[in-house]
């Protein structure tokens, strides 16, 4: 088999070249991935309604959910938001709330309003902003743990988060909701 040099100048095989250029064609040119500001609240909100259209049905109302973000976003002891930008565009996003669980006496990250815009998925973005979250829960000592929810039947969703090595676990969400109906 013919041997040549990746751009890191290590000697590879012909088709572990050509698995890496598959890889680099799906991953975005520059991805920087950062926490949200005031100034994104609107594509925040656009993208949280689309996802609640997509997975759940749900049509939910647009100035409720912009005054729902733009909370958060006023509000750092709610959750943070976390985007992907790409050639200056959010192209991703994703949302971090906090649980304290007495039991292990730090906090649970719960990731929320994932939502990755169609026409770049695929592409490693969900990746980047997991990987993100991981680095940041790894220096600190409060977080016990990042756990997110998902619907029954989004069975992409369930794909992408096994590969990434998160785990269903034994418990059921149950909820009384005085909102959505």
């Amino acid at each position: 088999m013919k041997r040549k040099t990746s751009k890191s100048g290590v000697a590879v095989s012909a088709r572990a070249l050509s698995a890496e250029a598959a890889v680099a064609k799906r991953e975005p040119k520059s991805l920087l991935i950062r926490p949200a500001r005031a100034t994104d609240a609107a594509v925040i909100a656009r993208f949280n309604r689309a996802m609640a259209q997509e997975t759940e049905q749900r049509k939910l109302s647009p100035a409720r959910v912009l005054r729902g973000v733009k909370a958060l976003l006023a509000d750092p002891a709610k959750g943070v938001y976390f985007v992907a930008e790409s050639g200056g565009e959010v192209i991703g996003q994703l949302l971090i709330t906090y649980e304290w669980s007495d039991w292990r006496n730090g906090n649970f990250w719960w990731i929320q309003s994932v939502f990755v815009a169609p026409e770049h998925r695929g592409r490693g973005v969900f990746k980047a902003l997991h990987a993100h979250i991981e680095r940041l829960v790894r220096i600190r000592r409060d977080v016990c743990g990042v756990r997110l929810y998902v619907d029954t039947h989004n069975t992409k969703a369930k794909e992408v988060y096994a590969r990434l090595g998160l785990k269903a676990t034994l418990y059921e969400l149950w909820e009384t909701n005085f909102v959505l109906s």
